[in-house]
């Protein structure tokens, strides 16, 4: 009987004694440390923001915290800690208080307003048309204008002796009007609104690009017309936008200082001339920093006005949370 004798294959992932040398080490980097490293390079990218976010708000946030518990002038070193009495003149000023009025009725106006032209433009570029890169970059041209520039162009346009404005009424006989004054300086202070529509009109595009032309095609082919379907699929899946716009529009319309750069003068002396309906929540602030000197008062007026932008922001996100369609939940976790 033969005995065979068979030598097996030498265990490559076994002890080094089959090979006869020693192991090679290898360095793992422990899951902690690469963590570590990782929060290092994410604190070290976001800094400069978290820098600039740290002296440029924070910090004037807290001083003009400060100066609102305070009869501070801006200039001389004789003032006084007076608590919350710039608080409480506040609420007993009609004038303070009419001025919040103007500034909710100039947000609920201007708002919309723009939202809707900004939809519009948007809806008339997307369609194919030809040269339609021009008509956006167009369309979108006076959003990337200063405010500076825009408010002189508009008091150039408006100006009732030279404006351009008056010339078009005098060719049809029509006596020229004072449209910086009132009551027409709140129709120029809404045109200048309208004149910024391109920024609405871009994030409004991006949004009807993101809708998918399955629906619009499924929608056409149940008998759906261009308005149904336009309002039951287009404005539905546009409502995140719609809700970013009138968020960002309403915190917008109440800082304006667009009233400002069309008064006479046009500038901060000036304040205290800018028309009745005109005068705004930021043109009383204004007014009490630079025509009379309140730091401390006005410093009060920014922080209210900064808790009522929180209220309204929050409110608006209360009574939209059913109306609002999102294609992923903004709540799940990743």
């Amino acid at each position: 009987m033969t005995v065979r004798h068979t030598t097996s294959a030498p265990d490559r992932t076994g002890p080094a004694l089959h090979t006869g040398h020693p192991a090679p080490s290898v360095n793992r980097t422990p899951r902690s440390s690469m963590t570590t490293r990782r929060h290092r390079a994410f604190y070290l990218f976001v800094s400069p923001w978290l820098i600039g976010f740290v002296l440029l708000t924070i910090v004037p946030m807290a001083y003009a915290l400060w100066l609102s518990l305070t009869t501070f002038d801006g200039i001389s070193p004789h003032w006084r800690y007076v608590g919350l009495g710039n608080y409480r003149e506040l609420f007993s000023d009609s004038q303070t208080w009419s001025a919040l009025g103007r500034t909710g009725l100039f947000a609920v106006t201007s708002v919309p307003l723009s939202i809707v032209a900004g939809l519009g433009l948007a809806v008339l570029v997307n369609r194919p048309l030809k040269a339609r890169g021009v008509f956006r970059a167009l369309l979108y041209l006076p959003a990337v204008i200063p405010p500076v520039g825009a408010g002189i162009a508009f008091k150039q346009l408006f100006d009732q002796n030279s404006g351009a404005a008056n010339g078009v009424l005098n060719v049809f006989g029509i006596d020229a009007l004072g449209w910086l004054a009132d009551p027409y300086a709140r129709h120029v202070l809404l045109m200048t609104v309208l004149w910024s529509a391109g920024n609405i009109m871009i994030i409004s595009l991006a949004g009807l690009q993101d809708v998918p032309r399955e629906l619009h095609e499924a929608a056409r082919i149940d008998g759906a017309g261009a308005w149904r379907t336009f309002r039951s699929i287009t404005v539905p899946l546009l409502s995140p936008v719609l809700l970013f716009q009138t968020v960002t529009g309403v915190i917008a319309s109440v800082q304006t200082i667009m009233p400002l750069l069309l008064a006479p003068g046009g500038t901060t002396a000036a304040v205290t001339a800018i028309p009745q309906s005109n005068y705004l929540y930021m043109m009383h602030v204004f007014a009490e920093y630079f025509a009379f000197g309140r730091y401390g008062y006005a410093s009060a007026l920014l922080w209210v006005l900064f808790v009522l932008i929180l209220i309204a922001t929050g409110l608006i996100f209360r009574f939209t949370s059913g109306v609002v369609f999102y294609t992923v939940d903004p709540e799940a976790k990743k």
